[in-house]
């Protein structure tokens, strides 16, 4: 007893002497009661104004900016870097023999009327993957064997066309392009798109044109060992088009490809329509097919395949090369002109700063 009566006598001198301290330090008195002192609700702060728009917090990482890009409905740049250029082009003989054993030096390269600065590479090209549209003019001019061309388009389509390798589509245009089979490597698919088409309406011809190339080609993923090709049925009349002959060939020339043209005119002579044919195949250093017999089609559907596998390719780099946006034209020669003829895109289109 007298131990316990020492202790508590103990604990109320420290508390007196606690109490004492607080008194002389200046701070508030705790309650003594041994139960925890309740807590005061919390009110809420105003917050602190956000910083500056040009300024950051420190030791804030800014937030990154977005890098998604709008969706530019503008006409889209040539696909080649700033300094290099790749044209790919057929050689033939007099008679029209394509020849496939020229070398770099048995040829001369003119970028917009110079020489170019340097000739980066160039070899014979026969297994490039393809970017093929096919293009079938479904208006009312070309009832007449629509059928059999469709057919021979099909059969095109599964000779060249191989699996995880090359990819095509098929356009069907009338006063309006539509496609009936997107990008794809599958020959029944392609066929289904090609039956798919209907004859009837009248004929927008360079807006399908523009349409395949702008929309279909120039949007698909492109390396520089790719080689797109147009392959066009139709008789080359045109009376819809929202775009002329020559904005169909610039686009064609933006989406560096080569445009391959079937006349489906039957008359026997040429006409107006296929002269507008020659012009567009020429213009993109294709060729222009006139089967007026309707056997004759499928030759050209052949020609044309043999034709996708026997190119050659260059890449060189321009001089006084300007981003400008401004078109530049291309010529390629062979040395020996008396025997050789070339077959090339006429130009392109710098990109633009």
């Amino acid at each position: 007893m007298y131990r316990q009566m020492q202790t508590l006598g103990t604990n109320m001198l420290l508390k007196a002497a606690a109490l004492a301290l607080v008194a002389i330090l200046g701070f508030p008195a705790a309650a003594q009661s041994s139960e925890p002192a309740p807590v005061a609700p919390q009110q809420s702060q105003p917050a602190p104004p956000p910083p500056p728009a040009d300024t950051a917090p420190a030791n804030q990482t800014p937030p990154p900016a977005d890098q998604s890009a709008p969706d530019d409905a503008s006409i889209p740049k040539i696909r080649t870097s700033t300094n290099e250029v790749n044209v790919v082009f057929v050689v033939t003989d007099k008679r029209g023999k394509r020849i496939t054993d020229l070398k770099q030096a048995d040829f001369k390269v003119v970028d917009d009327n110079k020489p170019p600065d340097e000739i980066r590479s160039f070899h014979a090209e026969a297994n490039l993957p393809l970017q093929v549209g096919l293009l079938i003019d479904a208006s009312n001019s070309v009832r007449d064997r629509f059928k059999f061309e469709q057919e021979s388009a099909i059969e095109f389509l599964n000779q060249t066309v191989r699996l995880r390798y090359d990819r095509a589509f098929v356009v069907g245009f009338d006063a309006t392009p539509e496609v009936t089979q997107d990008f794809t490597d599958n020959a029944e698919q392609l066929a289904h798109g090609v039956h798919e088409l209907r004859p009837g309406g009248g004929t927008a011809l360079y807006d399908a044109i523009y349409f395949a190339c702008r929309d279909k080609l120039l949007k698909a993923p492109k390396s520089v060992d790719v080689r797109r090709a147009i392959i066009l049925l139709s008789d080359g009349e045109d009376n819809l088009s929202h775009v002329t002959r020559e904005e169909a060939i610039e686009m064609a020339q933006r989406a560096e490809a080569i445009i391959y043209t079937i006349s489906t005119n039957v008359s026997g002579t040429k006409g107006a329509g296929d002269k507008v044919l020659e012009r567009i195949a020429d213009a993109t250093g294709g060729r222009a097919f006139f089967p007026f017999q309707i056997r004759d089609v499928v030759s050209a559907f052949a020609e044309i395949q043999e034709e996708l596998r026997s190119q050659y390719a260059v890449s060189y780099k321009p001089a006084d090369f300007k981003a400008d946006g401004h078109y530049r034209t291309i010529e390629i020669v062979a040395n020996d002109r008396k025997n050789f003829r070339v077959r090339a895109r006429r130009g392109y289109y710098a990109p633009a700063q």
